[in-house]
């Protein structure tokens, strides 16, 4: 805790996102944007389209920092990013409407780098964009799997407990899985998300 104090102290959190640094990677995204707006890490020289788990992390950084800085260019790139989300329904082919990726429509704690819908919703909601009629299949799909109890569960995780230093490895269960138990962190974000979207009341 003194150490976290400390740290707070050194490196302030608005102080932190001031750094020349910090512009320096909004440049960099900006520049390495793809042409429909988003980001992929593909070094095939025929890709031509953005992929969800590069592109929802980048316009989420690009979102803070234009709330924090008033950046109209990285806002604006930000909601161009966020239409390759929308125009799939967060989680759906355009070509025929089925599922991307199955783990798209599953819920994760964590996610690390992965996507899922709970993410897009999160993120939309940052965005500004979750009032979007294309969110919807996607609140809809999320207030379904809400358990019989109350709550909702982390489906599938991307880990597996363990002391060892390895891949994939985490030392703690992040509350569990299974697509009947309650998982804390997941209902926490589910809840917050289906708030700010109107969709529960407490």
């Amino acid at each position: 805790m003194r150490f976290a104090a400390g740290l707070r102290t050194v490196l302030p959190h608005q102080a932190c996102l001031e750094d020349d640094r910090v512009r320096a990677l909004v440049e960099r995204l900006l520049h390495w944007r793809w042409p429909d707006g988003g980001w992929n890490c593909d070094k095939d020289p025929a890709a031509a389209t953005s992929t969800f788990i590069r592109t929802i992390h980048c316009l989420r950084g690009l979102s803070l920092h234009a709330q924090r800085f008033g950046d109209e260019t990285a806002r604006d790139a930000a909601r161009t990013a966020a239409e390759i989300l929308l125009t799939r329904s967060l989680f759906r082919r355009r070509s025929n409407g089925e599922v991307i990726k199955p783990a798209f429509a599953e819920l994760h704690y964590p996610r690390y780098w992965h996507y899922d819908i709970l993410l897009a919703l999160e993120v939309m909601a940052e965005v500004g964009e979750l009032g979007d009629p294309r969110c919807d299949q996607a609140l809809e799909l999320l207030e379904r799997k809400e358990l019989a109890g109350g709550g909702w569960p982390a489906e599938r995780t991307y880990y597996r407990v363990s002391s060892d230093i390895a891949l994939n490895a985490d030392f703690v269960g992040w509350g569990g899985a299974g697509r009947k138990r309650l998982n804390p962190w997941v209902t926490t974000a589910a809840l917050s998300v289906l708030r700010r979207a109107g969709r529960w009341h407490p």
